[in-house]
């Protein structure tokens, strides 16, 4: 590689000391800019001789080594004139020209100057180096580092540390090993300065037994070293090697402090260890020890975590009491520890009175809100933070998302998603899967495949969360080819890829797919978890595969080691059920190892529901009404079950206890996305401004189908009306209105996409498979249960769900 030119001053007077300067930085050496007679060069003078020269050494030495003032101009005027008067070559010059340039940020600059010298010298090399390093050019360091082994040059024990920081900095665990072994072979090892070094970069590159050994055999041993390593350990969630380490101290002669200490209560907490986070900080204070922010802020999360509520308030009030709730950050843990303990009165208080409205504290007080399911209330902090001017950042935005995804704002979560972009803030990593269930909870295939194009686009899209996230999008707007193929094409997959794919197909009720991932999971090396059975079980339970399931259902403790939870059996108990095998399923409730659940019991009434088995129907709902006094669904399908047989008295007496209650029916409903637009119908709503172009819709529709021989199933319609008024009550379920306003509202043989907060009923289901085969369209509805994909007139759950 030819060597860079060096730098030279023309005859023309003017001197750009490196082709990459703009011109406006240009240093022209004319008779204006060198009068600097009380600023740069106070004694200057162009008359050759010893006594000049000298004055002109001295001063401008003196004010190299001003680098903390000195301007960039400076530099560049100083670095001119050496050149001009050939003061250049002294290697005092050169260092402190490097050293200055690096302080300025200058580093192209400074490399630059470094190439144009002819033989430069290891002080050279060790001046830019340990500048890049401080300023965590770590790239730039190995690159130097890799130049001055080029030049034939062997470095010292003062260069070394940054080259290992640089290490450090950027993990290069080879590399620094392999300056380790330099280091051991020329006898630098001893040296304590790169011996610290070596410690902390095999602590932060987590190479623990390294670490170790080389603690032993420090020369020196001291406290910082000592510290990064237990620190290290308990970060790791080695307890017992953190705690051997950290109570050798007084064999080793030295003394803890706070640093100390405050590496080990926030190593416990980073992994998880939260009980011996919380024992540190309290054997802290009872040696002594005064703890500051870093110590209360380290704790507080594992407070949290634990619910130790007393110890919060006692933190809490420590806090107080030294004055610490100045601290924005000591603020947001101590919200989050309230959030997290589940006092949202307490939470609020701090906030608001403590007066410190950062954006830190503002993250922890919506993150709190939707940890506890409210909502409403974190959606109005947001706006009130976003009409105070607050610049909330993308954690805020990200948060408050994923609190309406959650608790069933998705319609606000898109639009959220909207305002973040409008806003500037450039969504992340975490944004996108936190999105995405809110575009699947409603079909709304159109904003999902925005935020899948965002992902691709932002070059996240391998990350495996945004790629769970993705599968489960897809399968839920009814895309379950394009699930999988998204599946397939991840770089790599964890266990919750593998699961989110058997959920795909779980739902789509493709048991025969869900079964193939399985085995091919298991052939790839991936272990099935409990979640990888639930999800096959449920796949067998919607198809009807009664012996497949009962045998994997028997193979999870036989062959894997996993042990039954109560969603096994709910599922078995389903796919007992759905099978008309009622009396198996109760008995399978009886033998079960633990008290069986509200899960457990409502898919045995479910089954009960479709086979319109009333003794054991009110043998669950009795169970039901203990666990759940206050759940609407269960009396609703006990008073079904009775209406299905007739009884109507007993349905009088259910609806009389749920008046009592105070409790009302959830009203069906339905969303559709069209034009890029989600829309919501209530069953029987009649205000949608369309209404009347849907029921004469209807009606045409209705017509056709009995002109086929379709009649509308009015045992559907569990209420003691006359027929004509039970048609037309089935006219207004929600997912009939959804699927004609999009018939109405899209282009002939577009596919229709609906999502209903209820079990679909047969009616409905009779009506959608006519309409697919009539209208010429692809239907897909997926209701509490599964997904059905209507198309030519048949649906893909073979009528069984």
């Amino acid at each position: 590689m030819e060597r860079p030119a060096m730098l030279s001053v023309d005859s023309s007077d003017s001197y750009k000391p490196f082709s990459g300067m703009k011109n406006e930085e240009t240093v022209e050496l004319n008779a204006k800019n060198l009068r600097l007679d009380c600023c740069i060069f106070p004694s200057i003078n162009w008359i050759n001789g010893d006594r000049a020269q000298s004055s002109i050494y001295r001063d401008t030495l003196h004010l190299l080594h001003r680098t903390t003032t000195i301007s960039l101009s400076q530099v560049q005027q100083i670095h001119a004139q050496l050149l001009r008067t050939g003061l250049y070559d002294l290697p005092h010059y050169r260092t402190k020209l490097l050293s200055t340039y690096a302080n300025h940020h200058r580093f192209s600059d400074a490399k630059s100057l470094l190439h144009s010298l002819l033989k430069p010298d290891l002080l050279s090399f060790t001046t830019l180096i340990n500048a890049f390093s401080k300023f965590k050019e770590f790239k730039n360091t190995l690159n130097l580092f890799s130049e001055l082994l080029a030049n034939g040059l062997y470095p010292d024990a003062h260069v070394l540390p940054s080259i290992i920081k640089a290490c450090t900095g950027i993990l290069a665990v080879k590399i620094g090993k392999q300056v380790h072994g330099f280091s051991v072979a020329s006898g630098l090892s001893l040296d304590p300065f790169v011996e610290s070094s070596l410690v902390h970069f095999y602590v932060k590159c987590d190479e623990l037994d390294g670490a170790h050994k080389l603690f032993k055999n420090m020369v020196e041993k001291d406290v910082v070293s000592w510290s990064a390593l237990a620190a290290g350990y308990a970060r790791k969630g080695d307890v017992l090697n953190a705690k051997k380490v950290f109570n050798e101290v007084k064999g080793l002669g030295l003394k803890p402090n706070t640093v100390s200490w405050n590496g080990m209560i926030a190593g416990f907490n980073q992994s998880g260890c939260f009980l011996d986070a919380v024992f540190m900080f309290q054997q802290m204070h009872a040696r002594g020890f005064t703890s500051d922010g870093t110590s209360i802020s380290s704790v507080l999360p594992a407070i949290g975590d634990l619910g130790y509520l007393n110890s919060g308030t006692q933190v809490h009030g420590y806090v107080i009491k030294t004055g610490f709730l100045i601290d924005k950050c000591i603020v947001s843990a101590l919200i989050d520890m309230y959030g997290k303990c589940g006092c949202a009165l307490e939470m609020s208080k701090v906030f608001e009175d403590t007066g410190l409205v950062d954006v830190g504290a503002c993250n922890a007080l919506i993150a709190g809100l939707a940890r506890h399911g409210l909502v409403d209330k974190a959606l109005r902090v947001f706006k009130e933070l976003q009409d105070q001017g607050m610049e909330l950042n993308v954690v805020s935005w990200t948060s408050v998302i994923a609190c309406c995804s959650q608790h069933g704002k998705d319609i606000e979560a898109l639009e959220l998603f909207r305002g973040m972009q409008a806003a500037g803030v450039k969504p992340n990593a975490v944004t996108i899967p936190c999105l995405l269930p809110a575009c699947g909870n409603i079909a709304a295939l159109t904003h999902g495949k925005a935020a899948h194009c965002f992902s691709l686009k932002s070059g996240i899209s391998d990350d495996v969360y945004i790629g769970s996230a993705l599968i489960d999008m897809y399968a839920n707007c009814g895309k379950i080819q394009v699930a999988r193929c998204c599946f397939d094409r991840m770089p790599a997959r964890n266990l919750v890829c593998w699961n989110a794919m058997l959920g795909a197909y779980a739902m789509h009720g493709k048991a025969n797919d869900a079964i193939e991932i399985f085995h091919l999971m298991q052939r790839s090396g991936e272990k099935p978890d409990s979640v990888s059975f639930t999800s096959l079980l449920s796949s067998c339970s919607q198809s009807g595969l009664t012996e497949e399931g009962q045998h994997y259902f028997e193979s999870m403790s036989r062959d894997h080691g996993i042990e039954a939870r109560i969603e096994h059996y709910a599922c078995i108990v389903s796919l007992l059920g759905r099978a008309g095998k009622l009396e198996q399923a109760y008995s399978m409730i009886k033998k079960m190892p633990f008290v069986p659940d509200a899960c457990v019991w409502g898919a045995l009434l479910s089954s009960c529901r479709l086979h319109h088995n009333m003794s054991l129907g009110e043998v669950a709902a009795g169970k039901l009404f203990e666990l759940e006094p206050m759940n609407p669904g269960n009396y609703i399908l006990l008073s079904n079950i009775y209406a299905s047989k007739g009884k109507w008295k007993e349905v009088d007496k259910v609806r009389d206890t749920m008046r009592d209650k105070g409790l009302r029916k959830n009203p069906g409903c339905s969303w559709i996305e069209v034009k890029n637009r989600v829309h919501m119908l209530l069953a029987g709503d009649k205000s949608l401004p369309q209404m009347d172009k849907i029921l004469d819709k209807l009606n045409r529709l209705s017509m056709e189908m009995k002109k086929a021989g379709y009649l509308p199933n009015i045992d559907n319609v569990l209420q003691d009306v006359e027929e004509q008024e039970k048609e037309h009550i089935l006219c207004g379920h929600s997912e009939k209105l959804a699927v004609v306003f999009g018939i109405l509202n899209t282009s002939q043989g577009s596919p229709l996409r609906v999502t209903k907060n209820l079990r679909i009923c047969g009616d409905c289901h009779v009506f959608i498979k006519f309409i697919s085969g009539f209208e010429g369209r692809e239907i897909f509805v997926r209701d509490t249960n599964r997904y059905h994909h209507f198309k030519d007139g048949e649906c893909s759950c073979g009528d069984y769900w």
